[in-house]
């Protein structure tokens, strides 16, 4: 799923933290999922190490990017982009609600 990259702002729509906004921290294409910040948090428990004390951490969770919609940075909308082509033959997505070339 190529519409949504690393540093894009999305909203979830649907799980346990549905309508909620976030950054994507990293995608992962092979399995369809991305890391988005404050989403999707657990606990995990960590054995300690001599340098580190270990116990519980919040980490954040890979979510399914079918979960995921983009959101225009200049309309605020959640939207599903589509693909267009510039005159010099780039391709670049573009928000199917406000027409705005999304970077």
């Amino acid at each position: 799923m190529a519409f949504i990259r690393k540093k894009d702002k999305v909203k979830i729509i649907s799980g346990k933290d549905k309508n909620k906004r976030g950054e994507v921290l990293r995608t992962m294409a092979a399995e369809n999922k991305a890391v988005v910040s404050k989403i999707n948090i657990v606990k995990k428990h960590v054995k300690p190490t001599q340098t580190d004390p270990g116990g519980t951490r919040e980490i954040e969770m890979p979510i399914s990017m079918s979960n995921l919609m983009l959101v225009c940075p200049k309309c605020d909308q959640p939207t599903r982009a589509k693909n267009d082509f510039l005159s010099d033959g780039k391709k670049v997505r573009v928000c199917r609600k406000c027409g705005e070339m999304i970077i």
